[in-house]
């Protein structure tokens, strides 16, 4: 089998979510001497990429795109020990939370797998995050991006908060701010000074990689 039909076989076997066939498929692909980091790089990259391309075209569920995601984390146990630290360069790192009061972290889990597919560090704050808390990951992990989620209408009101703290303590320039969740609007993310609104996972996700250049 040649190179490029072992590539495909891995990124085939993302977007048929198979989860029996992943490692082996994997093991296949080193065996045949690919470096660990071009499957991820290159094969699993592509196999999300159509993943995603499938959401947005509404061939594939939010069930589906989690599980791709879930797929890709199995094949990279196989992957894992044969990657170099410095192999796979990442992307950059971005903290993720829901907002304070908001309970919901389906989307903020969608996303955080999409990213962490797409080669970023992930600190994930979980679900009722106060302003605070994104403020002080800012302050002592230097994310380059930080992600609010909320689902309600009643805690959207944290993110501003959020930001204008960042804003008082002259962090706001450091740091590049994205919002998702049901209720959010591109005209809500410009009128409390956020970067972005995302519609989904897959476009906050392109949104990321725009901002560092990947």
């Amino acid at each position: 089998m040649s190179e490029k039909e072992h590539m495909d076989k891995v990124a085939q076997a993302i977007v048929n979510l198979d989860f029996d066939g992943i490692q082996g498929i994997c093991k296949q692909a080193l065996d045949a001497k690919i470096p660990a980091y071009r499957i991820v790089s290159e094969a699993m990259a592509m196999g999300m990429d159509i993943v995603g391309k499938k959401y947005e075209a509404n061939e594939y569920f939010l069930s589906e795109l989690i599980a791709a995601g879930e797929v890709m984390k199995d094949g990279l146990k196989v992957l894992q020990p044969h990657l170099r630290s410095g192999d796979v360069k990442k992307k950059g790192k971005v903290a993720l939370g829901t907002v304070k009061g908001d309970l919901h972290d389906i989307g903020k889990n969608v996303v955080s797998v999409l990213l962490e597919a797409a080669g970023f560090e992930i600190i994930d704050l979980g679900v009722d995050v106060p302003a605070e808390k994104f403020v002080e990951v800012v302050k002592d992990q230097k994310p380059q991006i930080i992600g609010m989620s909320a689902l309600l209408t009643i805690t959207m009101p944290e993110m501003e908060t959020a930001i204008k703290q960042l804003k008082q303590i002259g962090l706001k320039d450091k740091v590049k701010v994205i919002i998702g969740g049901a209720p959010i609007t591109p005209e809500y993310a410009k009128k409390i000074g956020a970067d972005a609104a995302a519609k989904d996972a897959v476009d906050g996700v392109n949104i990321c990689k725009g901002w560092v250049g990947a």
